[in-house]
Formats: structure tokens, C-alpha cells, sequence
């Protein structure tokens, strides 16, 4: 009752935001500090004992809410932390950081320059430069920013499906022939889960078989599309995925696209998680090839640190967004505006309200230029190449896959000293399955680092770690490796 726009609410109002920052301040540092936990983990049902979490008809006073940040904040998983290396989307960026801060002060919606004047134009200028570094000329086409890679390759398979079909936009899916898409075994569960959505179906995503690296081999896509065709269906999508979630894999691009075109398919790229080596001189040659996709996705929210979220589609045909997404809203899009309505982008999203996602990437780009990305981007690489070299000899460790990794995901087996030496077994393979799951949860319970495990086909549990983080030094590495040896030794 005593914070702004009440009468002279001012001084409260700056004393309790001063306080925010604060506790915001403090957080920030302590992310840094390596003598901190990386997370105080408890159980959901003692964390919902310990605090009373209700809400209540009354109000709390501006102590209990200070406090109320406090605990959030202490339960908080820190992101940003050097040894937090559990997620494709880690580091704190301060540039960024402020960018968030002013987005959600100016709190506006992204559907029109009416409102948003300043973002519409920095998306505008954003999204070109994007569709630049990916080769399509002068970065000519369209784009958006999305709620996340899911909604990006959704948008894409959209947008893909418009194109070949633009009935199905009135007359639904009864009205077209039975559609299917192709993307690799390996591929983000994404690409399924938009084919649910739109009504397509899981059924008509059609895997392609992976190498040991987990690249999608080419001449099994074009195999598949023909059997497919033979079959009476469609094929309207490929996506591709340049970076893998689990092994970081590049698929070859200038083959798939050489397929595509042969028979005429939509060629989408997955870049969620490789798009950030654009940025990077030396490594962007392991996306050749993806100046020939019709669409992108990438998102700047993971390699490239930038806060969540902040997901970009790209599309190389300019126009088509629009005749695919629009409803003419005339309450939103008044045609008879003073202003250039090319500028009013609303009605090209799936979202009406769309939160202002691209200000903390401009910002940082302005901050940090391409070189600055380029240099971050570079060093989690080296890191990287750092922890194969240092593990794939090493006693007590087994690589997944043969080779340096192509991306920052590093994958192996941490094999305690109780397996080593011991016959290849199915007895085997059930202990090794439960060793990396209860590596992690000592390292939750002891605060100290995260990084994540998963099963992939035929292969047991095993360790995925993944480097975002510019913070993270070959010590935090050293760290890692000492740790899991430490939490792993008497399994």
C-alpha cells in the first residue's frame, strides 16, 4: 500500500526497490564465488514444509516480502556459477542482466510499433544481421523471436507446411494428403512434439539413422523419402540439426540440402544449440551448408549466454510468415495507420502477446560485439577439446564415441574402481547404469557442481558435459574431474 503510484510513495518505492537490488547484488557475486554452492538442494516436500509458500487474503508487509526474495534466491539453482555445467543455457551476463531489468520496466507487448516502437526496430535490425551471418544475401527474408527452440522448429514446420499446402491454413488437415517429415535419431524431441501439435502426428515423423558420431547419414534420409513417396505420402520437412542435445553433433548440411532440393522438400536447420558458432571464425564451417536451409532455428539463450529466453526463426522467404500466421485482427493491425505497418509484426506470431526478448541480445552484442561472442564461444570450446584430452586416456573413464568433440558436449562413463577390469556383462551394464545417477545426486546433495546424465539407444547412463558457461575455467574443469573421481569411488 505504500509503494508507487500510491500518493508520495516515491521514497518507499526507491528504498524497497534499493533493497531488491541488494539481495540481487548479492546473488550476483556469490554465482562467481567458487567457495559457494552451486544449489542448497532439499526435497520438494521439506522445502514446502520449511516455508509457508500460501497465499492469503491479507497482505504481507514489504519485510516479509524482502524476505520472501531472500529464500527464492537461496533455494535458486546459480545458473551462473563456474561448476554449474548442467544445462545448454548457463552463465549470468551483466549486460544482459540489465537489458532483462529494463525490458521488464518498460513492459511492453512485441505486436506493434504502436507500443513498442524501440524493440520492434531492434528485432527488425537483429533478426537481419542473424539472417546475414547465416549467408542468405543482405540478409534478406523473415523472422521472430519465440518462447524457446520447441515453439522455433514449430514455427518452422508451420510455416513449411503453408508453403506446400496453403488450403490447410482454412481447410484444415482433412484437406491435404497425409504429410511426413524426416529429422535424425538424434534429433530434439521438439520436432515430434510440433508434429503432434499441429495435428500432423508423431507417427509421421520419420527418424533417420545416425553415424557413431551421431550425424544423420544422408543417403538413409534419401532412402527413407522415396519409400515414403512410394507409399503415397508427402514429405514436406527435414530438419537438421546442427548441435545435437546429447553429442553435440553437426549433421551434414550440403547433403541434405543437395536431397532436399532434388526433391523439393522444405529444409528447416536445428541450430538451438550449434547456431552460436556463426559467431565464431574458426569453428562455423561445421554449419556449411546452412545458407541453403529455408529456415533456422537459433537460440541465443544458450552458446551465445544471453538470459532466457531468447530463441530466434529465421526464414529465408520474405512474406511467407505473414500469409501463413495472419487473422487481419483489426482491433491490433489497423490498416489506416499514420506509420509504415510493415512495422507491425504481431500479426506474423503464433502469440498475441509476445514478451521483448530481442533487448537483451542487441544490448550484449552492442557490448561485447561479434569479436566478444566470438572469443566466448571459442574458449568454452577449448574447453572442451581440454576435458577429452584430459579424460580419454585417463583410468576409470570411457568416451561414448570415438574422436574430439565437434561441439562443447563431452560424453562418457565415469567406470568406478569396483567395474574396472570386470568381463563385459549384462551384470556389468546394470551396475554401470547406476553409477552416474548417484554421482549426480551426491553432487547435488553436497552442492558442489551439476552435470547432467542420460541414457542414449543402446547405451547405458552416461555423463554429458556441456561447457556455455564464459566463467568456467580449465580449474573448473580440474574440479569436475576430481569431483566425480571423489563421489565415485566407493560404487
Amino acid at each position: 500500500p505504500d509503494l508507487l503510484p500510491t500518493c508520495n510513495g516515491e521514497i518507499t518505492t526507491m528504498s524497497f526497490l534499493q533493497d531488491v537490488v541488494d539481495i540481487l547484488l548479492q546473488y550476483v557475486v556469490k554465482s562467481f564465488d567458487r567457495s559457494t554452492k552451486v544449489i542448497d538442494f532439499h526435497y520438494p516436500n521439506e522445502l514446502l514444509q520449511e516455508y509457508n509458500w500460501e497465499l492469503a487474503d491479507q497482505p504481507q508487509t514489504l519485510e516479509e516480502i524482502l524476505l520472501n526474495c531472500r529464500t527464492t534466491l537461496k533455494y535458486a539453482i546459480k545458473t551462473g556459477h563456474p561448476r554449474y555445467f548442467n544445462q545448454l543455457s548457463t552463465g549470468l551476463d551483466m549486460v544482459g542482466l540489465a537489458a532483462d531489468w529494463l525490458t521488464s520496466a518498460a513492459n511492453t507487448n512485441m505486436f506493434t510499433y504502436e507500443i513498442a516502437p524501440v524493440f520492434v526496430l531492434l528485432e527488425y535490425v537483429t533478426l537481419r544481421k542473424m539472417r546475414e551471418m547465416v549467408g542468405w544475401p543482405g540478409g534478406c527474408g523473415d523472422g521472430i523471436f519465440s518462447p524457446g527452440g520447441a515453439i522455433s522448429n514449430m514455427y518452422a514446420m508451420l510455416i513449411a507446411r503453408f508453403k506446400m499446402f496453403p488450403e490447410v491454413k482454412e481447410k484444415g488437415m482433412a484437406a491435404i494428403p497425409r504429410l511426413v517429415a524426416f529429422t535424425s535419431e538424434h534429433s530434439h524431441f521438439s520436432v515430434k512434439k510440433g508434429a503432434a501439435a499441429l495435428g500432423i502426428g508423431t507417427d509421421s515423423v520419420i527418424l533417420i539413422r545416425c553415424d557413431e558420431r551421431g550425424k544423420m547419414i544422408p543417403s538413409d534420409l534419401e532412402r527413407r523419402i522415396v519409400e515414403a513417396k512410394q507409399k503415397g505420402f508427402v514429405p514436406f520437412l527435414v530438419s537438421a540439426t546442427a548441435g545435437t542435445t546429447v553429442y553435440g553433433a553437426f549433421d551434414p548440411l550440403i547433403a541434405i540440402a543437395d536431397i532436399c532440393k532434388k526433391y523439393k522438400v522444405w529444409m528447416h536447420v536445428d541450430g538451438a544449440w550449434g547456431g552460436g558458432l556463426l559467431m565464431s571464425r574458426k569453428h562455423k564451417w561445421k554449419l556449411n551448408g546452412i545458407e541453403r536451409a529455408n529456415s533456422v532455428t537459433w537460440n541465443p539463450h544458450k552458446m551465445m549466454g544471453v538470459p532466457l529466453q531468447c530463441s530466434a526463426l529465421l526464414v529465408r522467404e520474405e512474406g511467407l510468415m505473414q500469409s501463413c500466421n495472419q487473422m487481419h485482427a483489426s482491433y491490433l493491425f489497423q490498416q489506416d495507420k499514420h506509420y509504415d505497418l510493415s512495422y507491425d509484426t504481431g500479426d506474423k506470431a503464433l502469440q498475441c502477446g509476445r514478451h521483448v526478448d530481442v533487448f537483451k541480445l542487441w544490448l550484449m552484442w552492442r557490448a561485447k560485439g561479434t569479436t566478444g561472442f566470438e572469443a566466448q564461444i571459442d574458449k568454452c570450446l577449448e574447453l572442451a577439446e581440454y576435458l577429452y584430452n584430459k579424460i580419454k586416456n585417463r583410468e576409470g573413464y570411457e568416451m561414448v564415441f570415438d574422436g574430439k568433440p565437434q561441439h562443447t558436449n563431452v560424453c562418457f562413463w565415469y567406470i568406478p574402481p569396483s567395474l574396472r577390469g570386470v568381463e563385459d556383462s549384462e551384470e556389468r551394464t546394470s551396475r554401470l547404469m547406476k553409477v552416474a545417477p548417484v554421482i549426480k545426486a551426491r553432487m547435488m546433495e553436497y552442492g558442489t557442481t551439476m552435470v547432467s546424465y542420460q541414457p542414449l539407444g543402446d547405451k547405458v547412463n552416461f555423463f554429458r558435459m556441456v561447457i556455455s558457461n564464459p566463467a568456467a575455467t580449465h580449474q573448473d574443469i580440474d574440479f569436475l574431474i576430481d569431483e566425480i573421481e571423489r563421489l565415485g569411488q566407493d560404487l
